[in-house]
């Protein structure tokens, strides 16, 4: 019999949707703001803040640039650093 491992408590979908939200209300900015910034449409931020899509490399790199932050602070597991 094959044993499966448990799911992780969150994935890195889910920590990165969390991440992108709490440092963007850190930053006061709206999700047409940071659309903006990292030049994608207010509709793709909503949908990775609610984790209902993927985002590529190049997409994260965007978003840590818009946001000023380093790539990794989108992954972290525990509260972005500011």
């Amino acid at each position: 019999m094959v044993k499966t491992a448990p799911p992780p408590a969150c994935t890195a979908r889910q920590r990165i949707s969390r991440n992108i939200r709490a440092l963007r209300n850190e930053r006061g900015l709206s999700q047409e703001q940071l659309a903006e910034l990292a030049d994608f449409h207010r509709t793709y931020v909503s949908q990775l803040e609610r984790c209902v899509t993927n985002i590529s490399i190049d997409g994260l790199d965007r978003l840590a640039t818009a946001l000023e932050v380093d790539i990794v602070d989108l992954l972290r597991d525990d509260a972005p650093a500011t």
